[in-house]
């Protein structure tokens, strides 16, 4: 058994500071949009699912002797109205840049990253989709 244990300090009202075992931090904040200098909580959440997925997709293509130019995803969340106000749905955009990947391959790549091997989204109740794409450098 794994065991993960962070330690959250209190900077503001509205902001924190998260710290692991090995010191490193993140910053948060629930600030208005105006005033934001972090990301909230959720947003961390996105982050971490979009992150996950992406260690292993990239690791997995480049076993499969694929080069990656570029990879990113964009992670999108619909939240509840009301309290708590969890993600009732979280869509995955995937894009790799990358000459010789085929889009059947990716798809099945990200398919496997995100269902099988990603601790985040093993974590998480909503219904997480995703969207796979190859893009060709020019």
């Amino acid at each position: 058994m794994s065991k993960k244990k962070i330690t959250l300090h209190m900077i503001a009202d509205h902001e924190y500071e998260s710290v692991n075992l090995t010191g490193n931090t993140v910053n948060m904040d629930m600030y208005a949009a105006a005033d934001k200098k972090h990301q909230s909580p959720m947003e961390l959440l996105l982050s971490g699912l979009a992150g996950c997925s992406a260690v292993d997709t990239v690791l997995m293509m480049k076993k499969r002797r694929k080069q990656v130019s570029d990879f990113k995803i964009e992670a999108e969340g619909i939240r509840s109205e009301g309290t708590p106000s969890f993600y009732t749905e979280i869509h995955l955009l995937f894009e790799l840049t990358s000459p010789d990947a085929s889009q059947a391959e990716f798809e099945k790549v990200v398919r496997l990253a995100v269902e099988k091997y990603c601790s985040v989204a093993s974590s998480l109740k909503s219904e997480i989709s995703f969207t796979a794409n190859v893009v060709r450098p020019s």
